[in-house]
């Protein structure tokens, strides 16, 4: 598969570096096999690390998980590249292109850990407490009421479902591969369910009378 001639690369042997691991991906037989290996081995290089990199803020996890989790995401991130090989435009060098898809299963594999032992409330009121803040100053007093109304049109608003998504990933902090794994979900459907509600929630308070921007527009971790 030849690369769009429209490359930005910054010089010959990059391009020729990147269209040969690509013609060899896109091979059969002996040398896709090779190659295939190959870029597994990279994969995994680049999942040690980022795991290492993290490693520091997740010492509850046992040291022999760490090499299960790097090889998991080595695997998954193979698969994702091989079946998204026909979308690289050689933007960036291959490997590069590649590596993206091990940071991401790495993180997205580490954060689950992480959160496994920790219980997700799937049904918090955190969003009550916006409002128990006692006023003081004029500020304060200003700060308070938005914060009573923004709780009250969190609480009478948004559907249960809308409100379940906004207060865990926005106020509780739940990464959202995290809640979209305890719910039986995708990633892209907590999204637009929290864009709805971050929508709903943005008429609501300017329709009592609240600047837009002031609305809570936090998201999930990634």
């Amino acid at each position: 598969m030849p690369l769009p001639s429209s490359q930005s690369f910054s010089s010959p042997s990059v391009a020729a570096e990147s269209q040969a691991w690509v013609d060899a991906l896109s091979s059969s037989g002996r040398e896709r096999d090779e190659a295939v290996a190959r870029l597994h081995e990279l994969l995994l290089r680049g999942a040690r690390f980022e795991v290492s990199r993290r490693r520091a803020s997740l010492a509850h996890i046992r040291g022999e998980d760490f090499d299960d989790v790097a090889m998991q995401a080595a695997d998954d991130a193979l698969v994702a590249v091989l079946g998204k090989l026909d979308d690289y435009r050689g933007a960036s060098r291959f490997t590069t292109w590649a590596y993206k898809f091990v940071l991401l299963e790495a993180g997205v594999r580490l954060r689950r850990r992480a959160w496994q032992e920790r219980e997700v409330v799937l049904d918090s009121e955190s969003w009550t407490q916006l409002a128990q803040s006692s006023p003081g100053a004029d500020t304060d007093a200003e700060r308070s009421e938005l914060l009573h109304t923004l709780s009250e049109c969190i609480g009478e608003g948004l559907t249960p479902h809308q409100r379940q998504v906004l207060v865990a990933l926005a106020m509780d902090g739940v990464p959202i591969d995290v809640l979209a794994e305890r719910l039986s979900t995708t990633r892209g459907a907590l999204y637009k369910t929290l864009h709805d509600a971050r929508r709903k929630l943005r008429t609501e308070m300017s329709e009592r009378g609240f600047p837009v921007e002031t609305t809570l527009t936090g998201g999930g971790k990634r």
